[in-house]
């Protein structure tokens, strides 16, 4: 019976060991909008959009951001490509913050 107990134990440590690699240490799930660095939390072109204005802002040379406006937290972006398709949407960023900059590992629509 022991031998069984044992086995299991070492069964379920193993397979936790394997799920927690998987994972990698320090990456984290943030929440907030796709926003340009010009106007980070609030936009400022009147009549557009908040997808007509981060374009235009990335067009005249700013770069994509994560606003979050929950925590009032604007944050850079290592990933200037992906971000283009989430414009002014809510999203969950996946990665790992240094500083005020995410490295990027996932970008999705929020619901």
């Amino acid at each position: 019976m022991r031998k069984i107990t044992y086995l299991c134990l070492g069964l379920l440590l193993g397979g936790s060991l394997t799920f927690a690699g998987t994972v990698k240490a320090g990456t984290k799930t943030f929440v907030g909008n796709i926003s340009d660095s010009m106007c980070g939390l609030k936009h400022m072109m009147p009549g557009q959009s908040d997808k007509e204005c981060t374009l235009e802002c990335v067009k005249a040379g700013s770069k994509y951001v994560l606003a979050d406006l929950a925590s009032e937290k604007v944050y850079q972006l290592s990933d200037q490509k992906k971000p283009e398709e989430f414009a002014g949407q809510k999203v969950k960023v996946t990665g790992t913050l240094k500083g005020d900059t995410i490295s990027v590992t996932a970008i999705e629509p929020a619901k």
